[in-house]
């Protein structure tokens, strides 16, 4: 018979195995277990693929992103506090010229220890009220951890919704196009509706007016040759 969902679960985290060579995995192993150990850590990584907020503005992938990190050992595990620095591109929302902005992102995360029992075995998954708090926590793997969930939800935090290359900009003409900085006396002439269909109306009448003397020129030239 399968194992339950939840115990399926813990194998499953119990399974995976974190690559230490990966640049957003880190090492706890020199802190120990011991509460009240601390480790600075200063790092610069390349961004990962889809950095930042999808079709808007992100870090391109492999950009340097500038990590101070201070680790802290806690009886639950280790609390990772920092700040992640980089350049986000994207594209300004009202004249759509590209764009490039600092981006500066706290955070502050606890990675916490597999619970165990005196001879070290992990334990059995909580009862049901507590699986759902459980879900949401991230947990240290054979001393170590991955930053990259907690770094990507702290940059898309601190980048714009909309973008824009400078507060000033006037964006694009709403009827041409044109980008409005460049060109500060355009504008269009502004027609009132109210006018518009009369104004349409007398030029059908104006038209109308044509082909009737048109025809009437034809008529008095046929009458000319008789």
């Amino acid at each position: 018979m399968a194992a339950p969902l939840t115990i399926r679960k813990r194998e499953q985290a119990l399974n995976a195995r974190l690559d230490h060579l990966n640049p957003l995995v880190f090492d706890t192993h020199e802190l120990g277990r011991r509460p009240g150990a601390l480790r600075k850590v200063t790092r610069s990584v390349p961004a990962p693929k889809d950095f930042g907020i999808a079709g808007v503005i992100g870090a391109p992938e492999g950009a340097p992103v500038e990590l101070n990190l201070r680790l802290e050992s806690v009886m639950e595990g280790v609390l990772v506090t920092g700040t992640a620095d980089a350049t986000a591109e994207g594209e300004c929302v009202r004249c759509l010229e590209p764009l490039s902005q600092e981006v500066a992102a706290d955070f502050q995360e606890m990675f916490s220890y597999h619970e165990s029992d005196s001879r070290g075995r992990v334990r059995a998954e909580p009862a049901d009220d507590a699986e759902e708090e459980n879900e949401d926590r991230l947990y240290i793997e054979d001393g170590l951890f991955d930053l990259e969930p907690v770094l990507r939800d702290a940059v898309v935090l601190a980048l714009p919704m909309q973008p824009v290359c400078r507060e000033t900009c006037a964006g694009l003409c709403s009827t041409c196009g044109i980008r409005l900085d460049e060109n500060p006396d355009h504008h269009h002439d502004a027609v009132d509706i109210r006018w518009a269909a009369l104004q349409g109306l007398a030029e059908t009448v104006k038209d109308g007016e044509k082909d009737n003397m048109g025809g009437a020129e034809a008529g008095v030239d046929e009458k000319q040759e008789k």
